[in-house]
């Protein structure tokens, strides 16, 4: 294969189809931290159970399986002209922050979806690797979009021509600077078990640095190390408890970028502070998610587009 990374920016993948099921919904509310005390989220006959709204993030990884993966071959399994070989052992979210992971979330709800992947927004070849960010569509069988998902991986090793090369046609908006006059309008203690990633992993994400210590030791991790969208996933559901009363369907915008990994066990605190009107009478927080553990900022550049409840929990 010739590697020519302006090839594969703008490519996209063919269509292939997703699915999920209400037992999906709730394996992956209890991966991202939901406990007794979000009924709404764990219960199937709770009479406001929903999903919560970051959900689709995993349907890339997961496509319309019921059954475990195997995460070299789904990584593998769809060639991109003009990209080299990557290691699938050796991919995680993009460290430096050069993309947004991001969730648009319209009102529909389907089962059934159509993914189209677009390869787009600031691949750059730098020196320890390659990071490209992506954009996924989920649409409806009528090819109608419902939920646009933007996400950055870097690709630990992979190695191009040696030039640097970015080229960004398109991407989700982005945070506007915490307010340094102020304190957080909303604080959000968490913390996650020494089995999250466990747990996680059976929404979709297979890579095995996520419960393999020898591949979290071999990739410079010291060990496993969560997943970055269960930490995600965290970030949101706090938010969503804190901001909108437990409301998932008041989150329409959700992204973030990892700056530096977490472990299996350790406490987050996410900081919020609403800084505008966002569209469609939902207000624009921006925030970050600290480990607690490591003293480190985990999710930094948070970006939120939500409905605040009348008497949101401070």
């Amino acid at each position: 294969m010739v590697v020519d990374l302006s090839k594969v920016v703008g490519f996209t993948l063919p269509d292939r189809p997703v699915s999920w099921n209400k037992r999906d919904l709730l394996t992956y509310a209890v991966g991202v931290g939901a406990k007794s005390d979000d009924l709404s989220l764990v219960y199937e006959l709770d009479k406001s159970f929903a999903a919560l709204p970051t959900y689709p993030v995993v349907l890339p990884l997961k496509g319309d399986d019921q059954d475990v993966n195997v995460f070299s071959e789904r990584v593998k399994g769809r060639p991109i002209p003009g990209m080299p070989p990557v290691d699938p052992n050796r991919i995680v979210p993009d460290p430096g922050g050069n993309g947004q992971p991001a969730t648009l979330v319209f009102p529909r709800t389907v089962r059934v979806a159509r993914e189209k992947y677009v390869i787009q927004t600031n691949l750059g070849d730098i020196e320890s690797g390659i990071v490209v960010t992506a954009e996924n569509m989920l649409v409806d069988p009528n090819g109608v979009v419902y939920a646009k998902l933007y996400s950055s991986a870097f690709n630990v090793g992979a190695k191009a021509n040696g030039d640097k090369y970015t080229k960004v046609i398109a991407g989700p908006p982005q945070a506007k600077p915490i307010p340094k006059d102020r304190k957080p309008n909303w604080v959000v203690k968490d913390e996650t078990t020494p089995n999250q990633a466990i747990v996680f992993r059976l929404s979709g994400d297979y890579n095995p640095l996520h419960i393999d210590p020898k591949i979290g030791a071999s990739a410079g991790f010291g060990g496993v190390i969560l997943h970055g969208l269960a930490t995600f996933g965290f970030a949101a559901r706090g938010i969503i408890k804190a901001v909108a009363n437990g409301d998932p369907t008041a989150l329409r915008f959700f992204g973030v970028r990892f700056t530096s990994p977490v472990k299996p066990g350790d406490a987050l605190e996410t900081s919020v502070w609403e800084v505008g009107p966002g569209p469609n009478g939902t207000v624009e927080v921006t925030f970050v998610t600290k480990n607690l553990t490591s003293g480190k900022i985990a999710l930094g550049g948070g970006i939120a587009y939500i409905r605040k409840a009348p008497s949101s929990k401070l």
